[in-house]
């Protein structure tokens, strides 16, 4: 199963569709046990994802690879070779894990400040010692690969994309990464859920796209398959992609996406597209976002 099971809201209330807040506990474990019976073999977490990693922990999440990132800010005065394996040591406890599949940087563009190069070899001394078996980076744009791996070599990387958003493929990523072997997981299939919604549910702050989403709903109207199908089906037909991340609030949820998942990729139409930043990336979303 190439689907991954997201965690952000585990621990915190995440995303412009979440109308429901933070997934209760009692849920959690009735969702880890239904990817299990599904084949969902991993997890993505962080340490910014407010409790998500303790929530886990106090789950049984035995079996699954789990990735999580490093806490977005450096330290300022203690060293970054004792700052990474500190909070790296702090995940597997929460976690309640000896070890991890993958550990990411939540803001890569740290690799070019001063500490940059006591970071990168912070990350590759985990590699090393096996406390994790992949070193890689979580991005917002394609762009910024092409300076990451001028100067650093990574197994993973976490990027958006959905059917509205082919930067990845576009900008020539997708495939550049399949040739170097590094593994690939995509997030935000449905665009932290505007994909998801209805034209009158869909804030009015993104009143701007109405014609995207008129060729949106048409499209699905004539294709007969729902929003939540076609995010899925669309990001499963690539097959340079490795995973699939996906958050539920709900084992309905999951059941959904897994049915969704079982029917196959979907070709996608070339005017489903948005090209703008506004709109694709959600640190630029205006506050009720």
């Amino acid at each position: 199963m190439r689907l991954a099971l997201g965690t952000v809201q585990f621990g915190l209330d995440y995303g412009v569709s979440n109308a429901e807040g933070m997934v209760p506990e009692a849920e959690v474990s009735r969702i880890l046990g239904s990817a299990r019976e599904h084949g969902i073999d991993t997890l993505d977490t962080a340490a910014a994802y407010g409790g998500s990693e303790s929530v886990l922990g106090s789950s049984n999440v035995d079996g699954f690879r789990i990735i999580s990132k490093l806490p977005p800010v450096l330290p300022v005065t203690a060293s970054v070779a004792d700052w990474v394996a500190d909070s790296v040591s702090a995940s597997l406890v929460r976690l309640h894990q000896q070890r991890l599949y993958g550990i990411l940087l939540h803001r890569p563009s740290q690799l070019f400040g001063p500490d940059g190069d006591a970071l990168y070899s912070a990350l590759r001394k985990l590699k090393s010692d096996g406390v994790v078996s992949k070193i890689g980076v979580s991005v917002y744009e394609a762009d910024e690969l092409s300076d990451l791996f001028q100067n650093f070599d990574f197994d993973l990387v976490q990027a958006p994309l959905s059917i509205v958003d082919r930067r990845l493929i576009s900008s020539g990523w997708m495939s550049r990464l399949a040739s170097k072997g590094v593994e690939v997981h995509v997030r935000s299939v449905f665009l932290q859920g505007l994909l998801l919604m209805r034209a009158d549910e869909r804030p009015r702050e993104f009143d701007r796209w109405n014609a995207l989403w008129r060729d949106w709903h048409r499209w699905l109207n004539e294709s007969g398959v729902t929003a939540a199908e076609a995010c899925v089906r669309y990001a499963l037909s690539l097959p340079e992609i490795a995973r699939v991340v996906v958050g539920v609030q709900s084992c309905r949820q999951l059941e959904e996406v897994v049915a969704a998942a079982s029917r196959g990729g979907l070709e996608a139409p070339a005017f489903i597209y948005g090209d703008s930043a506004d709109l694709l990336n959600p640190a630029r979303w205006p506050s009720i976002a």
